[in-house]
């Protein structure tokens, strides 16, 4: 049996503190006023139905040193301001630091008139009239490309099909083989009806995406983050980046239906990508076809990613010049953490300008 002993002082002293910081958080959560996302300055400089393409502007008395642009394509889930999150935590900026000429694809938020919109649309359409626009901008035949997540995923099916464009390619936290054992979302998805799904709702709502991901760690993502809070609330600074992040997770875009059907059915239920069966266009997806430097980095805590679902990338494609790098975090904190802004940033600025 347990011997619990309470003591009242103890205990009416942690409520006291208790009460103090949920007061004092109140404060601060109404003076926090507008959360600001995607902090370094930026130009636009082509758009084509939602997409808009940016450019970074470089820092104050620095010029980029690497005379080949560097294009990151996100992933339709979610917003790219994870990049740009806020000044000390941005990959942006870091990339920029090293040298790099910053380019982001911003897919912008699809509606009903966007449900036809196919994988072909996506690469062979909007990602390769960005790199045909930066080529030109710069005179050039050929840019890096930094794919992430499900924008890494795309980005490896461009190279495969479009090599003669891409000088190096790196991919974070990229799936390539969707049925690894410890891969929750797959297991989610494999017995789903995505047709009978598509074609009853049309495009998918981004609010029924990001609740599906948050289920896969309901108790850290849904409660435990939040009963934590408290613990940040007197601190005002704290609260903006809680509420940065808070604004990201749920700043969640619908999804093109056509396209969510491929990618679902294609990537996610028959794992078609490894065994060189994807179709976009009129062309079958061969990674070997991918030749030119690739930098593969992926996060050993990633739940959504889970490293075996990235490593085989190695085997599969046929560049002499292939390399990974493992972060110690999970699916986020690649970009936002500390650790990363350190070393990981600083480490793709390097890798990119050897090459």
């Amino acid at each position: 049996m347990i011997n619990f002993q309470i003591r009242p002082d103890k205990l009416t002293e942690e409520m006291l503190e208790y009460s103090r910081k949920l007061g004092h958080g109140i404060e601060n959560l109404i003076d926090a006023g507008d959360i600001d996302t995607g902090v370094t300055a930026r130009t636009p400089v082509y758009q084509e139905d939602k997409l808009v393409l940016y450019r970074y502007n470089q820092p104050e008395n620095r010029k980029s040193s690497n005379v080949t642009p560097l294009l990151i394509v996100y992933a339709l889930v979610n917003r790219p301001y994870m990049t740009d999150i806020q000044e000390d935590r941005s990959t942006i900026r870091g990339l920029l630091e090293t040298g790099q000429d910053v380019y982001l694809i911003d897919w912008g938020y699809p509606d009903g008139a966007d449900f036809s919109l196919s994988m072909d649309d996506y690469i062979n359409g909007y990602i390769d009239r960005c790199v045909e626009h930066i080529c030109e901008s710069h005179g050039l035949d050929c840019i890096n490309v930094l794919g992430i997540c499900q924008g890494g995923t795309f980005s490896l099916c461009y190279t495969s099909s479009h090599q003669e464009k891409v000088r190096n390619l790196v991919t974070m936290v990229t799936p390539v083989d969707f049925h690894t054992p410890n891969d929750m979302l797959s297991k989610w998805v494999k017995h789903i009806d995505i047709d009978l799904l598509v074609d009853t709702v049309g495009n998918i709502p981004g609010e029924l995406l990001n609740w599906t991901f948050l289920s896969l760690k309901p108790f850290s993502l849904t409660g435990q983050k939040y009963v934590n809070m408290v613990d940040l609330l007197d601190d005002s600074k704290k609260v903006k980046n809680f509420l940065r992040m808070e604004k990201w997770i749920f700043d969640s875009p619908d999804q093109a239906g056509e396209t969510f059907r491929q990618f679902i059915k294609d990537f996610y239920q028959n794992n078609a990508l490894i065994a060189g069966e994807v179709e976009i266009g009129n062309t079958k997806i061969d990674l070997a076809n991918i030749t030119c430097p690739v930098l593969n980095i992926y996060a050993l805590q990633d739940h959504l990613v889970p490293p075996a679902a990235s490593t085989p990338l190695g085997g599969l494609v046929g560049s002499d010049d292939y390399s990974e790098q493992a972060f110690p975090g999970g699916h986020i904190g690649i970009y936002v953490s500390g650790r990363a802004q350190k070393e990981l940033t600083p480490a793709i600025g390097s890798w990119l300008n050897e090459r």
